[in-house]
């Protein structure tokens, strides 16, 4: 039979900072334990009962108990040291690993990999590895943007976002734009589809059947869009496209409607059709920000969705494809909210400048 351990000695400044850490909301939970089971030891309860009332091992228990007689409260606040190797890899090698990354490129190839890094620094992959994440480091992976040079940035910025922000009253914004060359893609073989341990699967190649473009405008206020296909997009069709808007939208309500710097928006013809229909107003991106166009995002949305994987043995599947899309987006809207300021706009922008005159 398993003799039961003597109540554990402490004294009464001890006890004092123990039930303090029990009591502390901002201690961790792991030493708050340590201290209920120096508490409960000094009581005369057995190792096994606070093992099973604080549902840890019994060696667990023991462990505590020997650390507080050798090193007192102190002792249970910090863990204790763990074995193992020692550390091989000392902060001048993670200092050249990270340098190296952010300020040159291999010889022949655009980026480091973890394996010419290990290379180049007399290292293993793994650690490489290890140095990359601890840094946020991702040398594989490229993200694309572009400043936009228009010389009425910031009064095109501040015009497009106050309509985001604080759109007029008895008023619609309709976020506009084409989806062009939207491909009719007919994969060569039926593909597999997903099962347990295995991604749903297409072929690489495909047949192609033509294309169609898209013309949407997304109200902002509530998410549904209105969408057509056609075959072309020139201003012809742009603006068979306004008169659909024209005869969608209530005619007591003017419409604000934003648009990107694509000619078609500024042909002649487009510009008389706006003189005689005086309740649309048209707003510009500038250029190189087509991201202040928010259609963009629902684009995304549709070719993510519905077009990148399907398979269209023709056109006009791929455009039934489209507006079974629509018609079930405008079923359940859901809008997309525009939050950055024109102050956070530019200050990004900035930085990104600056950023760019420092290394070049």
């Amino acid at each position: 039979m398993r003799k039961a351990a003597d109540a554990l000695a402490i004294t009464a400044d001890e006890r004092g900072s123990l039930e303090g850490i029990v009591r502390s909301r901002t201690t961790e939970q792991r030493v708050v334990m340590r201290a209920q089971i120096i508490l409960a030891a000094a009581e005369g309860t057995a190792n096994l009962t606070i093992a099973q009332h604080l549902r840890v091992s019994r060696p667990t228990v023991i462990a505590w108990r020997d650390r507080f007689v050798q090193g007192g409260v102190p002792a249970i606040l910090h863990d204790a040291p763990r074995p193992g190797r020692p550390r091989v890899i000392d902060a001048k090698k993670v200092n050249a690993v990270v340098q190296a990354t952010l300020q040159s490129t291999p010889r022949a190839a655009t980026h480091w990999s973890v394996r010419t890094m290990a290379a180049a620094q007399g290292i293993s992959p793994a650690t490489v590895q290890r140095i990359w994440s601890a840094h946020g480091l991702q040398p594989h992976r490229v993200e694309t943007f572009k400043l936009s040079r228009d010389k009425r940035f910031v009064e095109k910025l501040v015009d497009v976002v106050g309509l985001y922000l604080n759109p007029p009253d008895r008023a619609l914004v309709l976020s506009i734009d084409e989806k062009s060359q939207i491909q009719a893609l007919d994969r060569t073989q039926p593909g597999l589809p997903l099962k347990k341990g295995r991604a749903g699967t297409m072929t690489h190649d495909y047949r192609r059947h033509g294309t169609t473009t898209l013309f949407a405008a997304l109200n902002i206020l509530d998410g549904t869009v209105i969408g057509e296909c056609m075959n072309r997009h020139r201003h012809q069709e742009f603006l068979r496209f306004l008169r659909r808007v024209d005869r969608e939208i209530p005619p007591e309500l003017d419409v604000h409607f934003i648009v990107d710097n694509y000619a078609t928006h500024k042909h002649p013809a487009v510009k008389r059709w706006l003189q005689r229909h005086r309740r649309f107003h048209i707003h510009f991106t500038p250029t190189s920000a087509s991201w202040l166009n928010l259609v963009e995002r629902w684009f995304r949305e549709i070719t993510t969705k519905r077009i990148r994987r399907g398979s269209f043995v023709s056109v006009e599947a791929l455009v039934t494809a489209i507006e079974e899309y629509v018609a079930t987006n405008n079923q359940h809207p859901k809008p997309f909210i525009w939050t950055a300021s024109v102050e956070k706009i530019l200050t990004k922008i900035a930085k990104c400048k600056a950023t760019i005159e420092t290394l070049h």
